[in-house]
């Protein structure tokens, strides 16, 4: 049974990817900072929780050993930390709010995909990880968010050129981005029933998305950006 580790799977959409892949047949392995969190959603989802700071070098390196020695390798690493902070002119973009985007969306995913990648090379492995549409057309309420966002796609667009690199003629692991405007809930929907939601992704579609990805072929989804909503 093949492991997919997803990286803030406490959060809604963490738990509707552990339900896709679950239910596809695979083992998930779904991670958050909170073990009261986390144990709930990996009751909802059929997945096995674990708690780890991913933000945290050391916290990463133990997370990995913990797995390989209870569940083997890692073939598929799903990245959904993240968070939004913004508003206001670019001289209102704050410190506090980039700091909280760099460990959670940056920071999070260059740890756990270092840490994990030569696994994900001997597994043929793949990687994806949650973008925004906002990066094609940047706005100044946005400029911590975008850019955070922005060092993450180029920090997976290198991984990409990483994994092509350790490629042989049998097998390849593949890195993908999934730009998203936003995630849409079934709460959300149950709040503001009259509300319309143009352009959002439930959350379950996101899953669904990703698993489809990952049964591509590792040539034509490495390095690949796909667009969602």
């Amino acid at each position: 049974m093949k492991n997919i580790l997803i990286a803030g799977g406490s959060s809604a959409a963490g738990i509707a990817a552990a339900k896709v892949f679950v239910d596809a047949g695979y083992r998930v392995i779904t991670v958050g900072s909170s073990l009261e969190r986390i144990s709930t959603a990996a009751d909802a989802s059929g997945a096995i929780g674990l708690v780890a700071d991913l933000a945290n070098s050391d916290d990463v390196a133990r997370l990995r050993q913990e797995i390989n020695g209870q569940y083997g390798p890692v073939y598929g690493l799903i990245h959904l930390v993240g968070g939004w902070r913004g508003g206001g002119s670019i001289p209102e973009q704050s410190d506090a709010d980039w700091d909280f985007l760099q460990r959670n969306v940056v920071q999070t995913l260059r740890l756990t995909s270092q840490e994990f990648f030569t696994e994900l090379v001997t597994e043929a492995g793949r990687l994806a990880v949650v973008s925004s549409t906002g990066l094609a057309k940047p706005t100044a309420s946005n400029a911590n968010y975008v850019a955070a966002k922005a060092a993450a796609e180029a920090w997976v667009l290198a991984l990409a050129e990483g994994f092509a690199k350790q490629a042989t003629e049998s097998a390849s692991a593949a890195a993908v981005v999934l730009r998203v405007k936003a995630l849409l809930t079934d709460e959300m929907k149950t709040a503001q029933p009259e509300r319309k939601f143009p352009g959002y992704t439930h959350v379950d579609e996101l899953g669904t998305q990703i698993l489809e990805a990952f049964t591509n072929t590792a040539e034509s989804l490495n390095s690949t950006i796909i667009s969602l909503g």
